[in-house]
């Protein structure tokens, strides 16, 4: 393995730097139609035949024979079991994580609120909690434990009545920290399934596994690809891209220390991306030199050197001011201020899924137990987009109640626009409330 020395380096005073930095961006996670199609086929499958669809795909494509639909449902027990099973240190560190997770979405939780006006009608709107959502897990060896506790948590601060979990267990692998999360995070129902399939069986519902009203979680192009479909039938979470970091740093920070927080978004996968900004042009050349440095150190070294040199970038600006517009321009998943008073910048930072405020916070940090979500918008969608919270696993309803004052009042504005729009019976229906005898003759009555 040779040293990351493609990575690019980019100058915002470049009369092409917007250029370069869209195609730096630039991501497109749309399915190519051969997988479209293998999807679509699953979901019919699933749809039309039920459990036996998911023993079928669950043989072919995990390599697991099972008699029935049975063998593939982890009783609560068997959670229980695995809390037993990891270390006491791994338990600890997984219940001081979901407390600490607990603790900052509990401040999310919204309560139903009504107003009543003078003439005793009442607005307002109530806030319930979704009867059942469905969280995807990925299996196997590449197991997030954490991702169970950020999804399945705010879904039960919500109050949403049975979180339903699927988790492949191809070959048999089982990761009992993941089982060990899900216990601790108050999961319901495990069923090993996963794949389209397994979103398929959510999204639907099978002899077995219960249709659920929202999916959340992340997986493979495959899972993603089904969420697509199954939108509208049921809610999804997002459609996630590749996991990104950028470090705003004002070259004070040790170099070391960025560049492994580049190293720590780019070991994901190949296309994760790591970008560092920075007014000093010395200091992008001191952690280029660190990634040089600590890249043969790093157990998935040849995914992040893919990372890096496919992905990443170093980009100098002119100053702070440009630094923060770009990164509002890029609107990151993850923004690290590494800088000396990262709070008078936040005011500035208009787009980006989590804010690491300070030298010493890391994105590291907010993956595991800092509290706030790490299922955050991806690929720019920061832009318009949130971290998944308790708000995500809550529906609103308006509430409206008319006293026979206000709904004679009211009646008149509604019928004024209700005639405009040619919508009689709209208008019809709220003037035989109107108990204004000169208006209903003035509106042709």
């Amino acid at each position: 393995m040779t040293a990351p020395t493609a990575i690019r380096r980019l100058n915002a005073a470049d009369p092409d730097f917007a250029h370069h930095l869209d195609h730096l961006l630039s991501w497109e996670s749309v399915s190519d139609d051969s997988v479209n199609q293998r999807v679509l086929d699953i979901i019919k499958a699933v749809r039309e035949r039920g459990d036996a669809a998911l023993v079928e795909f669950t043989e072919k494509f995990d390599g697991l024979h099972v008699a029935s639909m049975a063998d593939l449902i982890l009783p609560r027990e068997r959670l229980e079991l695995a809390l037993t099973r990891i270390t006491v240190p791994q338990r600890e560190a997984l219940e001081k994580a979901a407390a600490r997770v607990r603790s900052y979405h509990e401040k999310q939780k919204q309560d139903s609120w009504s107003y009543t006006e003078a003439d005793g009608t009442v607005l307002g709107q109530k806030v319930t909690p979704l009867d059942r959502a469905g969280l995807y897990v990925p299996g196997g060896k590449a197991s997030y434990p954490s991702s169970v506790l950020m999804n399945a948590i705010p879904a039960k601060v919500a109050g949403v009545t049975e979180v339903v979990m699927v988790v492949p267990t191809p070959r048999g692998e089982v990761n009992e920290l993941v089982l060990a999360a899900a216990c601790i995070a108050g999961v319901d129902r495990v069923f090993t399934i996963g794949g389209a399939q397994a979103v398929a069986a959510l999204a639907y519902g099978t002899e077995s596994v219960p249709k659920v009203d929202k999916v959340v979680g992340p997986g493979n192009i495959y899972v993603a690809t089904a969420k697509r479909h199954v939108f509208g039938q049921v809610g999804i979470d997002m459609i996630a891209g590749p996991s990104e970091i950028l470090v705003v740093c004002d070259g004070q920070t040790d170099p070391d220390w960025i560049a492994m927080d580049l190293f720590s978004q780019a070991e994901h996968d190949e296309d994760a991306q790591a970008i560092l900004v920075s007014p000093d042009a010395g200091f992008l050349d001191q952690v280029a030199a660190s990634i040089a440095k600590l890249l043969p150190t790093m157990e998935r070294a040849d995914i992040i050197e893919t990372s890096i040199n496919g992905r990443g970038a170093l980009i100098q600006v002119r100053d702070m001011q440009q630094a923060i517009d770009v990164a509002n321009r890029i609107a990151p998943e993850h923004l690290e201020l590494s800088v000396a008073d990262p709070q008078a910048w936040l005011p500035l930072i208009r787009h980006a899924g989590a804010i690491f405020m300070g030298r010493h916070t890391s994105e590291a940090l907010g993956d595991y137990c800092a509290g706030p979500n790490h299922v955050l918008p991806t690929s720019g969608t920061a832009r318009f987009s949130s971290p998944l919270g308790v708000y995500d696993f809550q529906k609103r309803s308006s509430i409206i109640f008319c006293s026979e004052q206000g709904a004679s009042e009211l009646g008149k504005t509604a019928s004024v626009l209700a005639r405009g729009e040619s919508l009689t019976a709209h208008a019809r229906s709220a003037e035989y409330r109107i108990v204004d005898e000169l208006f209903i003759e003035g509106q042709g009555k």
